[in-house]
């Protein structure tokens, strides 16, 4: 995990020198509705020492202006929990409105909501399906991979975020979460 988080950092400090030639530069006020559409998600994994989980996150957006996009985000996570004798799987899903406006080059804000519907664990071993809200802030950088695609690193804070009552499973384990992923326009 640290030498991943390591080549995130160094990809991140490399890509920031780069124009955004995809959005602010490639569109004008008065672009078809179809060039402002842009697709895209990210995959996501962690595997450790009793946790695992991995997770699929496709989105749509749609560029308001050259600076400002909004969409929806789609997730999927399969997560495993084996801690000695407590062995327990669930299959969470989710939605997200976002927006993001970018300020500079490479450089964006986003914000969203997200409803997650996830499975926990009841005191008497049952599993239970839960409903959990956040609200995250932060902002990321966008690498442009050619004209209608580009790599992006987000790193947010969970606002909504609380620490897990005992034997409480959590859908998230802090209120930072990173992500990344490609988007690309048609």
């Amino acid at each position: 995990m640290k030498r991943f988080l390591l080549f995130v950092i160094l990809l991140a400090a490399a890509s920031i020198q780069a124009n955004a030639q995809w959005g602010e530069d490639e569109m004008d006020e008065t672009a078809p509705w179809k060039e402002r559409i842009f697709t895209g998600g990210g995959l996501g994994a962690s595997f450790q020492k009793g946790y695992s989980f991995v997770s699929v996150s496709p989105l749509i957006g749609y560029k308001i202006t050259p600076k400002l996009a909004a969409g929806l985000q789609f997730q999927y996570r399969y997560t495993k929990y084996n801690v000695g004798s407590f062995k327990f799987s669930a299959n969470d899903y989710g939605i997200s409105p976002f927006l993001r406006w970018n300020f500079y080059g490479p450089l964006f804000l986003h914000t969203e909501y997200e409803y997650l519907n996830y499975t926990s664990m009841d005191l008497d071993g049952s599993k239970v399906r839960k409903g959990y809200n956040s609200f995250f802030a932060g902002g990321g950088f966008f690498q442009p991979l050619g004209r209608n695609a580009g790599f992006f690193l987000l790193a947010l804070y969970n606002f909504s975020y609380r620490d897990p009552q005992p034997n409480e499973l959590s859908p998230y384990d802090s209120p930072l979460v990173i992500r990344a992923g490609v988007t690309a326009g048609f």
